[in-house]
């Protein structure tokens, strides 16, 4: 029978210190790609998110340029309304067609915004063309509207072009 030599505490030692240095070692790149796949994933859940607004926001103004090329001609339609004789047999076919065309433009979120004299003058949705002193309107007050403005799903499309009352 043979006697091996038993290993003293100092050898046992030296031989666990590499492999607890390796042990820590694998553990740090372990919570290290841990840490990277947190980010990869939340990356990709911001990606995906931003994508679906993208989409959202494309579905909800891919008219945007229809409508608005459109906004003359119902301009058109309401200044010839408003200078028809009410004798024309033309003028119930325009107001019919106006109706209509108002229809389909608020079906695809098409908002006016058109104030009348007294109403807040609101820099986000009318634009001021001149101003102008109206006894009996508040200063800084809406005196006169000379063209309508429009909102497309909550977005200013065009702004309400008015005459605002002089502030004293």
């Amino acid at each position: 029978m043979t006697t091996e030599p038993m290993p003293d505490a100092a050898d046992a030692a030296d031989t666990e210190t590499p492999v607890n240095d390796e042990l820590e070692s694998l553990r740090a790149e372990l919570e290290r790609l841990r840490a990277h796949s947190l980010v990869e994933r939340a990356d990709l859940d911001n990606q995906r998110k931003r994508m679906e607004r993208d989409v959202r926001n494309a579905c909800r103004f891919a008219n945007k340029q229809l409508l608005s090329e459109l906004l003359p001609v119902m301009d058109g339609m309401e200044a010839a309304l408003a200078t028809a004789d009410a004798a024309d047999p033309l003028r119930d076919g325009v107001v019919l067609t106006l109706r209509e065309l108002n229809r389909v433009a608020a079906n695809n979120g098409l908002v006016e915004v058109a104030p009348v004299a007294g109403d807040a003058f609101d820099p986000e949705r009318h634009q001021a063309m001149s101003i102008v002193d109206v006894p009996g309107v508040a200063p800084g007050t809406v005196a006169q509207t000379f063209q309508k403005g429009y909102l497309l799903n909550e977005q200013l499309l065009r702004p309400a072009m008015v005459a605002v009352a002089r502030q004293d």
